[in-house]
């Protein structure tokens, strides 16, 4: 099962980060028309082509302002109707958008020593430490492995996106992947493949495991987090990743976080095994096996961790 998530690693040198691969001249599909709007993330925003993303970093400000929102929205999302507080949540919406530059705004009447002497700015200070961190550590460890989407350096090219600001100058791009692990195993359950689902479950433990061999253990392991291309599942966001042992040991202590009763739950696939629970205990079961202490140590590199 590791051996095929894993292409041939390319040379992969411990002594710094490797670049992406090198193009000429940006890829012709990128500047060909606009690129939709694929998605985005608290720190990112994403526009897609039919092999290629290119990324658009939001502001601090704008990263602050969302967090803040995000907080408010799950503290009120309660009392929305039957499931329309999480559907809000979940699906990102021009509504959103809205509201995250209404926050702004309201940001810039209040003094920023305010801001930043809150609990959403220690937020962000952490979101911002992760995000530097795993970046570092994915473009040491996990370059041309094939964990990650392949990325592609040009030289700067402008090109034109949906919705504002309308272009962005860009000068490098990722391999697009065929969808997110989440959507992937929405479609399995919605039609019923659930043999196949839990074929998809079993490469993302192992996905995991690929990663802690190298020393690299993911905080933020969501099943939005990976992407599918092909039969391989990748990580999408390494911002979340850490080679700090403990990091690894506070995380796995936590009785509401990898320990959890149901972790099939915590990820999001309670309504996708509803009608399968015998999978969902499958399921469970393994992840306490796999997704534990003593197993993350005797997969962790002998000289990352402490006696």
């Amino acid at each position: 099962m590791i051996s095929g998530q894993e292409r041939k690693p390319q040379s992969n040198s411990p002594e710094g980060p490797q670049k992406p691969r090198l193009l000429a001249h940006i890829p012709d599909e990128l500047t060909a028309g606009r690129l939709l709007r694929l998605g985005e993330g608290i720190g990112k925003v994403v526009y897609a082509s039919r092999h290629w993303v290119v990324k658009r970093e939001r502001s601090p400000s704008q990263i602050v302002a969302l967090i803040l929102l995000w907080k408010l929205l799950r503290k009120f999302a309660r009392i929305f109707p039957g499931h329309l507080g999480k559907t809000f949540l979940q699906r990102p919406s021009k509504l959103i958008r809205f509201l995250r530059v209404v926050m702004q705004t309201v940001m810039l009447v209040v003094p920023r020593s305010v801001w930043f002497t809150t609990h959403i700015a220690e937020v962000w200070r952490i979101y911002r430490f992760r995000d530097l961190r795993g970046t570092r550590l994915a473009e040491i460890h996990l370059a041309g492995t094939g964990l990650m989407p392949e990325m592609v350096s040009f030289p700067p090219a402008r090109i034109n996106v949906g919705g504002w600001p309308g272009w962005l100058l860009v000068s490098e791009a990722t391999e697009r992947v065929d969808d997110t692990l989440y959507h992937r195993l929405t479609q399995l359950a919605d039609a019923g493949e659930f043999a196949e689902m839990e074929i998809w479950l079993g490469r993302f433990l192992d996905l995991r495991q690929s990663g802690w061999r190298r020393g690299l253990f993911s905080l933020d392991a969501h099943l939005k987090n990976f992407g599918v291309i092909g039969e391989r599942i990748v990580l999408l966001d390494p911002g979340g990743l850490t080679d700090r042992w403990e990091d690894v040991e506070e995380h796995l202590s936590d009785s509401g976080g990898a320990t959890a009763a149901e972790p099939h739950r915590k990820l999001g696939l309670g309504p996708m095994l509803r009608e399968r629970p015998d999978i969902a205990e499958r399921f469970n079961t393994r992840w306490k096996e796999v997704v534990s202490l003593t197993q993350v140590r005797e997969h962790w590199p002998d000289t990352s961790v402490s006696s």
